[in-house]
Formats: C-alpha cells, structure tokens, sequence
C-alpha cells in the first residue's frame, strides 16, 4: 500500500470529484491534507465527509493572486509544511465553434486553468524545502485536439507547458512535476460536456464517448486519484516531467 505517512499534500479543486476521492486516498495513505476551493459550505460539506481530524480547507478563488498566497499560507500554518501539490481545479467552459464561443467564457478557463494552476505553483513550491512533488490535472485535451472546445483544449495544452517548464526549473530543488491526463471521467464535468455536445440526448453522447476508449468505458474518479497517489508518493521518486494518460487508450489510437 503507498505510504504518505508524514507528508502533507494540498489539493486544489478539492470538493470535485477528483479532488475529493484523491484526498480519501491520501488520508487513507497516511498524509495530512490542505483543501481548496471556492465556496466554504462546499469545503465544509466535503471535510465531513471525508471525516478524518488530519484534513483542513481554505476557500479561496485560485484566479486571484492574494487568495492564492492566503491559501499557501494557511496551509503552510496549518501543517507547517507542503511536500505534495495536486494543482487540480479547473473547469470545461461550454461546448460551441469558434465562431460562436464567448470571450468571456475563454477567458474565465485562462484565468483558472492556466493562471490558476502557474500562480499556485508560483507561491506552493517556496515552501517546498525537501523536495516534493507535483501534480497538475490536464487531460486528454491537453495531448490532443477535439471540436467545439478550444478554450478547455488550450488551456490544458499549456498546463503541458508549465509542467515541463517547471520540471527542469524545480529539478536541482528535488521537486518533481508531472501531469496527469484524464480520458472522459464520470462525473459531472462530463454530464456538462455530454449535454453540451448533444443536447437533449446526452446518454447518447455518453455512448458515443465511451466508444472513444479502447476499454471502452469512462475512467472512475478512482482511476484518476491513484495515479495521482502514485506521482505524489517516493514510489514515483525518479519520475518526473512526464505526460501520464489515464485514459483507457484513449491516446493511443
């Protein structure tokens, strides 16, 4: 079983399902965690769930830089370290051509999942004196191209961009980086989504997806987490830099 025993992690988007299930299993790993996100009944909501006296939260918009350096902090008084980062949040905006999509809405996944994921790493990896790891949330948008969602597709390429930026910036600190790639996931995003590409019809949408996937199934939050253990635990300790699809084979054909 991996052991997470005296490491502290926090994760952002932590009341989505990911974020969620993820610190389940880092709890359940031995790690003390730190979750964020933007409404305080949700974080509330979730620590009961969770139900374990080593969680804390902070709300916090991860697209505002004094919400960001507050979050970091709090955790940091809190646990008095980070060793884990699992950079999380993001959204999927809606599903329109180009033509069609509207500015504002590209521009609010820029500010989350891009500006977002680059400041919280701007303020977490400081604290990071021991080394650490990690963990962005891209996607499979991040490694291919689909229609209709540009703005999400563009954002999770340049969640590439900073990972591998930043896997050779942190390497003489001992701090590894690495994203992960989800393929569909069953969860509410992909509700949004399936709903978006067909509207009124989204089981369909859903089969169609699913017949996407060489195992032909969406991923579980599950699937996602434990990857994400994996990076975030001395298991992965010489792995960094790299690109991880958890996608069924999504990508490979």
């Amino acid at each position: 079983m991996t052991n997470l025993t005296n490491k502290v992690a926090l994760i952002t988007g932590g009341v989505g399902a990911i974020g969620k299930e993820t610190a389940k299993l880092m709890l359940a790993a031995g790690a003390k965690v730190f979750l964020v996100d933007l409404k305080a009944e949700d974080l509330e909501k979730a620590a009961k769930e969770l139900g374990n006296t080593n969680l804390a939260w902070e709300a916090a918009d991860v697209t505002q830089e004094e919400a960001v350096k507050r979050y970091v902090n709090k955790a940091v008084e809190t646990f008095g370290k980070i060793d884990v980062f699992f950079n999380n949040a993001g959204i999927e905006g809606v599903v329109k051509p180009i033509e069609d999509y509207p500015t504002d809405v590209f521009d609010k996944i820029v500010a989350v999942n891009i500006r977002g994921v680059w400041m919280g790493a701007k303020y977490v990896m400081p604290h990071m004196k021991d080394g650490g790891s990690v963990i962005i949330t891209s996607s499979v948008a991040g490694l291919t191209g689909s229609p209709n969602i540009s703005a999400y597709i563009t954002s999770k390429h340049a969640d590439v961009g900073i990972m591998r930026a930043l896997a050779v910036e942190m390497a003489p600190r001992k701090i590894r980086v690495n994203s992960v790639h989800p393929s569909p996931v069953d969860n509410r995003m992909m509700r949004s989504l399936e709903e978006g590409y067909a509207p009124g019809a989204a089981i369909e949408a859903k089969k169609n997806f699913e017949s996407s996937v060489p195992l032909k199934r969406y991923a579980t939050n599950s699937d996602i987490a434990q990857a994400v253990l994996f990076l975030a635990s001395d298991e992965s300790r010489f792995i960094t830099g790299v690109t991880l699809p958890v996608d069924g084979g999504m990508t490979v054909v």
